[in-house]
């Protein structure tokens, strides 16, 4: 499939790479498939992704995987509501949370609050409000790559 979009041009997204949301992405419930886009010329990848609408150019969210921020994430979701997307097990589980990454960097967050599920064998996903209280909405993730570019310069010095 060749999908227009607004920071990638056209792309071709093939069949078995198209993420469906039955129930849509909070606040886009109209829009249904998407595939995640991540840059192939870089060495090695970078740690966000795009989750981008097959449907809306203009539609495409940055997204990461939450360990790669807090390592101790384990958002508590209702079997209830993994059952929506053919009840996967653990392992074919991908979670991805939505960033907000404004011009001033410091202030680029990550809501642990709301992450997105995949199954990784129907690929249908949705995005979940989960229980755990202790998770922001707006967890800072510059705070995080910063100490850990800190915790880095320990270790090789």
């Amino acid at each position: 499939m060749i999908a227009e979009t607004k920071y990638f041009g056209k792309i071709d997204i093939e069949d078995e790479k198209i993420i469906e949301f039955p129930m849509g992405i909070i606040g886009f419930e109209n829009l249904k498939k998407f595939a995640l886009i991540f840059d192939l010329d870089k060495e090695e990848r970078s740690s966000i992704s795009w989750l981008q609408s097959l449907e809306e150019p203009l539609m495409a969210l940055p997204v990461i995987n939450p360990a790669d921020i807090k390592v101790d994430y384990s958002p508590i979701i209702e079997d209830e509501l993994t059952k929506r997307i053919g009840d996967p097990a653990d392992e074919d589980l991908l979670i991805f949370v939505t960033m907000s990454i404004p011009t001033d960097l410091t202030k680029m967050t990550a809501n642990l609050k709301a992450p997105i599920i995949i199954n990784t064998k129907n690929r249908q996903a949705m995005q979940v409000i989960v229980e755990n209280d202790d998770y922001q909405i707006k967890y800072n993730v510059y705070e995080v790559y910063e100490a850990l570019k800190k915790l880095e310069e320990k270790v090789e010095g």
